[in-house]
Formats: structure tokens, sequence, C-alpha cells
């Protein structure tokens, strides 16, 4: 993406995104604080009826910034809330794709793991086994993750997941072959240790799965004090 060129406190005006055959209605106001990489900024949070909007990170938003012919419009997420001093700002990840989405309705824990990962479709080796690929997630909940990797994986795609082992008590051991559904992917900012970076949600064979995942992940939050 190509790197911004907008000032610090420009305003700029913000719409959720609109389905097909609607225009958006830009009725919110923020300002551009600062870029952070090529592909995420921060912008003062709207305020809507005397109070700071509360961010949705399923809606798509539409920032448009410039006058007349010079006028562009961003498309992002809200990827994060970053305090700065006294003042909040919101994160905004940009896009150029359709995004699909999962409810996330499981909490989500900010932490580095070193995973792996394959694909059914991979060749096999010499052994008859497929070579895993690694990853590092960037947060991780008992319904999915997002992961740094080195795949660009198309939305709806499938894949297995390999979460490692955590400690030596019984609910930080390995989990292996966890089916993931690809909801979303984009290239990874520059200076990341991997190409892009994926959110996944996991798909449970059964509810004893879905039982393991959960300690797993409350393994994680006592081991890293999240």
């Amino acid at each position: 993406m190509a790197d911004l060129n907008i000032a610090t406190g420009t305003k700029l005006r913000v719409a959720y995104d609109a389905p097909t055959g609607k225009d958006p209605e830009f009725n919110m106001v923020c300002t551009f604080f600062k870029a952070m990489d090529e592909s995420a900024f921060l912008i003062s949070i709207p305020i809507v009826n005397g109070k700071p909007l509360e961010a949705e990170e399923d809606r798509k938003l539409l920032i448009r910034h410039g006058e007349d012919e010079n006028q562009m419009i961003l498309a992002g997420y809200v990827d994060d809330i970053i305090k700065q001093g006294i003042r909040r700002y919101w994160k905004i990840r940009r896009v150029t794709e359709q995004r699909t989405f999962f409810q996330r309705a499981d909490e989500r824990l900010k932490v580095a793991l070193r995973i792996t990962y394959t694909q059914d479709s991979w060749p096999v080796n010499a052994e008859g086994v497929i070579p895993p690929d690694d990853g590092l997630t960037l947060d991780v909940s008992a319904g999915g993750m997002a992961t740094y990797l080195n795949h660009n994986f198309a939305v709806g795609e499938m894949i297995n997941t390999n979460l490692p082992r955590l400690g030596t008590s019984a609910a930080g051991q390995a989990i292996d072959n966890i089916v993931s559904m690809v909801c979303w992917s984009r290239e990874a900012p520059k200076g990341s240790p991997f190409r892009f970076t994926c959110g996944v949600q996991f798909r449970f064979a059964d509810g004893s799965e879905k039982d393991q995942i959960a300690q797993y992940i409350a393994n994680v939050k006592k081991m890293y004090k999240l």
C-alpha cells in the first residue's frame, strides 16, 4: 500500500461502509494523528452524542480526507485502541479487500506463540508427511486467533494449526491439527517477521475439542499474566 501523506491534525470525515447501491453517510469527524507503518495509522476516536464511539472491529470504516479532485477515501477496520499520553486513539488497519468476519465472542489475548500450520492440499515428503510451516500469533482466543505467516490464504480456506506446549501442566499440552477457517488475510507491515497476517476461526470436531482449547487459552492467560 502507498504511504500516507496526511498531516497530523488533519480533519477527517468518517462513515461506516454502506451496502451496494447506498451512499455512505460521512457524519462522523475525527483527526489524523500519525502513521504507524504503511498499512496502519492512528486517528482520534470520533465523538457521537457527546461520547467516544464504541469500536466495532467487524465494521468497515471509510475515512475521507482532501477536497474536490484531491479527495481520497481510505478503507479500514479498528485494530486496537492505543494510548498516547492522556489521549486514546483508534489504530486503523487499512484494507483493500472485502473482509469477511466471524463474531469474536471470546476474550482476545495478545501474546506471541510459535505455532505451525499445514494445509491438506500441500505435497507430502518422502516419509508421507506434510511438512508444516511456521507462524507467530498476534492474539489468541478460545474461538480463533490472528497470526503472522508466509502464505496468503484466501478467505474461506481451511488450514490445520498446531499450538505449542506451554509449561508442564495438562492444560498446557500441545494441541495439533486444529481445523481453522481463514476469515481475513493481508500483507504484514514492513519489518514484520513474516509476509502476511491472517485471522482464523477454529472449527471444533466436538465439545471435548472445544473444551480443550478453552483450557489451553485459560492456561495462556495464567502463564503470561494477561
